[in-house]
């Protein structure tokens, strides 16, 4: 984004007060044409723009100025994809500093991963809550449609289920993943450091490298402070004591972090605290220079951002306050190549900035944590709130009111609560038995275990796109849906059917720079109409 001046006075003097329409003299009216050849200026990204003083006025070029024009400044030709960190697009392979995250039980499912590879952006495979087989299906068909192509699979911290954590790592190491995006994590578990580490080896230079890439996704300081530290020695014993890691990987834990990026989620959909952007990466920009600096690491850890992005505008903000990379989440999940149905993509699409609402998490919920969930054409947040509460409020199903019990079963279930633990008992005898053994003595876990069903199940009504549970659909969002509903309305891009996640990807990173060149000339003292700031999508292979 290099600004070249060419005037002997600055731009800004030269050009202050001087409106400006293409090829038109500078005191004629700002008129749709006018605004229409503006746009179509500054929007072809491979050619630089030049500020032209004329005998007739200032003008904008994307030529090379003849005869006696006066070059006031100029803006660069600006590729999308130099926007972010270079050695983000290097470490991964891809080709934009731009990734889509994961979104559980497979909503960022195999099309979606697949699409952006093939177009050179990096997704997270959605594996939180599948079962082992149903994530290695997954990898079976990447190695067959997009072999050598970089992707990360989801690693989400599952305090309630352990089992899933370990068995995701061990096939991860297993089937040769080579990227994984932790989640949810408030603490660091053996399962993600076995998982760096088990990657660790000397080049033939002597220098520390590691086949597996960790990029962790944190909200909060001390849990972004743990993934930038060397691995804790307690672990890292513990894992060389079990043989699921070499002495040789012991000794060079403490020369790395744990991850490679750390992708600073603000306010978003799912897991989210909730905390505002422009307040939440600085910080962390901050705190990741200081323990680099502190651990002297050779190579610095990268920031990205995620949450809120769903607009142009949010995404150069991003990269504007530093962030290597950025992240999008919920606009994906509008997206035809996202794992949910029909019925959920309608009710995404229609959604506004405040159509969203914090609900217990299925994951977590004895703990309760929350998560975001779109509010609009769903009854999920309520209910899910109703069952935490009455979870706080008896020691276990036998001891809730037969009153209480009749609504719950009627209104929220649609099932006798005896149905529901059978099939829970079904359930968990294949995903995790130490569930049901704990539940045996523990009324109040086999409660919870009851509770977590619906939780579990209305995610699930919402993928297949159960017609008769819809008012049950756990849907998760954040207000970057809204925002992007907004950018797109009147456009294309308006109809889900007609969302594709790469499009999408596209569309945000060239807006961004459009944005960005726009900044630059109003740094450098142009007006500029500020309907000329409104980049609306359209066809890129005429414009980028």
């Amino acid at each position: 984004m290099t600004t070249m001046s060419h005037a002997p006075s600055s731009a800004a003097e030269a050009i202050a007060g001087s409106p400006l329409i293409p090829g038109q003299p500078a005191r004629a009216a700002v008129g749709q044409p006018g605004l229409t050849a503006l746009v179509t200026t500054l929007r072809r990204l491979d050619r630089p723009v030049f500020v032209l003083r004329t005998a007739d006025g200032v003008t904008l070029s994307n030529d090379a100025p003849d005869g006696d024009a006066e070059v006031l400044t100029a803006v660069a030709a600006l590729d999308p994809a130099t926007l972010g960190d270079p050695d983000f697009l290097a470490a991964h392979g891809v080709r934009w500093p731009y990734m889509a995250g994961a979104m559980a039980n497979g909503i960022a499912g195999e099309d979606l991963v697949i699409a952006l590879a093939r177009a050179g952006f990096l997704a997270s495979f959605g594996a939180a809550g599948l079962l082992p087989d149903r994530i290695s299906a997954a990898l079976d068909r990447f190695e067959r449609e997009i072999p050598g192509h970089p992707f990360a699979c989801n690693l989400i911290h599952s305090p309630s289920e352990e089992l899933l954590e370990r068995s995701a790592v061990e096939l991860y190491l297993a089937r040769g993943v080579r990227c994984v995006e932790a989640s949810a994590f408030m603490d660091l578990t053996p399962h993600i450091v076995r998982y760096r580490l088990a990657g660790l080896f000397r080049d033939q230079d002597g220098n520390v490298q590691s086949a597996n890439r960790v990029i962790a996704k944190v909200s909060r300081a001390e849990t972004a402070t743990k993934f930038l530290s060397p691995a804790p020695a307690r672990i890292v014993e513990a894992l060389l004591a079990e043989g699921l890691i070499t002495a040789e990987q012991a000794e060079l834990s403490r020369q790395v972090p744990v991850a490679d990026d750390i992708t600073v989620e603000a306010d978003s959909g799912g897991h989210t605290d909730r905390r505002p952007m422009p307040a939440l990466l600085p910080s962390m920009l901050r705190l990741r220079d200081s323990l680099v600096a502190q651990y002297g690491y050779r190579t610095s850890v990268r920031i990205g951002a995620a949450g809120g992005i769903g607009t142009p505008e949010s995404t150069l903000a991003a990269f504007a306050m530093g962030a290597a990379y950025v992240v999008t989440g919920s606009v994906n999940q509008a997206c035809r190549e996202s794992g949910t149905s029909d019925i959920t993509r309608a009710l995404l699409a229609e959604a506004s900035v405040t159509d969203c609402e914090m609900a217990p998490a299925a994951d977590m919920f004895e703990m309760g944590v929350n998560l975001q969930v779109l509010r609009k054409g769903t009854l999920f947040p309520m209910r899910a709130r109703r069952l935490y509460a009455v979870y706080r409020e008896y020691a276990g199903i036998s001891a809730i009111p037969a009153d209480e019990r009749a609504k719950l079963e009627s209104q929220i279930f649609r099932a006798d609560l005896d149905e529901v633990w059978a099939s829970c008992q079904e359930y968990f005898s294949r995903r995790d038995p130490a569930q049901l053994e704990r539940a045996e003595s523990d009324s109040k876990r086999q409660m919870a275990l009851i509770f977590r069903w619906y939780l579990g199940m209305s995610s699930r009504w919402s993928n297949v796109g159960e017609s008769d549970r819809s008012l049950d659909y756990q849907i998760w969002c954040g207000p970057a849906m809204g925002a992007f509903n907004d950018w797109a309305r009147g456009s294309y891009l308006q109809a889900p059917e007609r969302r594709h996640v790469a499009d999408v990807a596209r569309q945000l990173m060239h807006g961004a720079a459009y944005l960005a060149r726009v900044e630059q000339l109003r740094l450098a003292g142009l007006r500029l109409p500020s309907a000329v700031r409104d980049f609306r999508p359209a066809d890129l292979a005429q414009t980028a």
